[in-house]
Formats: C-alpha cells, sequence, structure tokens
C-alpha cells in the first residue's frame, strides 16, 4: 500500500480530499506526519512550493505533486515533480498518482538497495552484489520484500504481511506466507548466513539492512 504525505495548511482540505482518496483509493494510504516512520512513496504538496527544495531532500525518490491555483513559470515539471491546477478533479489527482508511482516503478530510482541486495522491481528480479548473481522472482515476492522495507524499522506481522500482499482473500493464512518466505530464502539466501535477506522475530518477519 503505497504511503502518501499531504501537506497542507488548511484542515479542512486534508480531511477532505484525505477522505475522498480514502474512499476511492482504498490501495493508497494518506499521512500528515512529516516524521512519521513509514516510508513515503509519494508527496501531495498544496500551494507551499517553496517546499520543494527541502522535501526533495529529504525524499528524494519521492514524486511530488504540486496543488496549484495559478500557473507559475518559475516552477519546472520534471519526472518526479508535477503540478495540478486548481480547481482539481480527483480523477485527474489519482490518475496523476498512479502514473507517477508507475513511473518510478519503472526506472532506476525504484530500485531498492539493502544489505548488498538490489531490488529491481519493475524485472521482478534481485541482485545479489556479494556474487554477481541476478535472482528472478515472483510478483508476490516483490510485493513482500517491497512492503518488508517500507517497514524496515519494525517487525511486520504475518497478518499485516498477508494483508498488504494477498488482501483480505479467504483462500490464504498465515501459512501462505511462511512458505513464501521460506521459498525466497532458499533461492536468493542458499544457506549462506551473510547473505541472509529477512528474519523472523517476535512472530513476524524483518528485513535485513
Amino acid at each position: 500500500m503505497p504511503n502518501i504525505l499531504f501537506l497542507t495548511s488548511n484542515k479542512d482540505f486534508y480531511e477532505d480530499l484525505s477522505g475522498q482518496i480514502a474512499l476511492y483509493a482504498k490501495d493508497f494510504q494518506v499521512i500528515e506526519n512529516m516524521d512519521s516512520s513509514l516510508a513515503i512513496d509519494l508527496i501531495i504538496l498544496d500551494e507551499n512550493r517553496q517546499q520543494i527544495n527541502s522535501l526533495r531532500q529529504q525524499h528524494p525518490k519521492a514524486p511530488i505533486i504540486l496543488l496549484q491555483k495559478q500557473k507559475d513559470a518559475n516552477i519546472q515539471e520534471s519526472v518526479l515533480n508535477s503540478i495540478i491546477y486548481k480547481p482539481l478533479s480527483l480523477e485527474n489527482l489519482l490518475n496523476q498518482i498512479r502514473s507517477k508511482l508507475v513511473l518510478l516503478d519503472n526506472s532506476t530510482d525504484g530500485y531498492l538497495y539493502f544489505n548488498q541486495y538490489e531490488l529491481r522491481p519493475l524485472d521482478k528480479e534481485i541482485y545479489n552484489e556479494r556474487n554477481g548473481e541476478t535472482i528472478k522472482l515472483t510478483e508476490k515476492e516483490v510485493a513482500i520484500i517491497k512492503f518488508l522495507y517500507k517497514n524496515k524499522d519494525k517487525i511486520v506481522s504475518k497478518n499485516d504481511l498477508l494483508q498488504e500482499v494477498w488482501g483480505y482473500s479467504p483462500d490464504v493464512s498465515t501459512h501462505t506466507i511462511e512458505t513464501h518466505i521460506y521459498r525466497l530464502r532458499q533461492k536468493v539466501e542458499h544457506e549462506d548466513t551473510s547473505a541472509q535477506l529477512i528474519v523472523t522475530e517476535d512472530g513476524g518477519y524483518k528485513l535485513i539492512l
């Protein structure tokens, strides 16, 4: 579930827009706290373009969508920065969010680096810098690693991982997670303790960084 940081000085606007996103795009999580421990996938910035540079320093890979009342020639759009002029259309905003996230996944900016591994989501593969091996992954395996990476500072429960990767499907259980994690470890780690990818702690899982 992508985490979207929504920054605005208008509390009513935040509650209205975040509520609509929650209603019509349940696959997104909107947050308003810049100090959140959650990894930020995309930023919606309301009016305050002066914040763009500092936000880019804090979140170099997160696309920024700036909401503006009037056109401003001083703002440059790019792969990571875009502008939506008010009054905005919710459909247009959601389309922009999805397209930016897809562009990010399709670029090297979308690669995740940790513990001498490089995850390449679009190609469904992970590269091991220790031995130069590139391992093909399934879509579920990529989703598991991405979710653990987003929550890299805490232990992720089996239920949370199950909900994120499989949703509310009644056909899967925590045993499904255990099986996928086991196969993923076997595929990537090759029983090499120095190349551990995921560890089990307190009944949940954590990515080795």
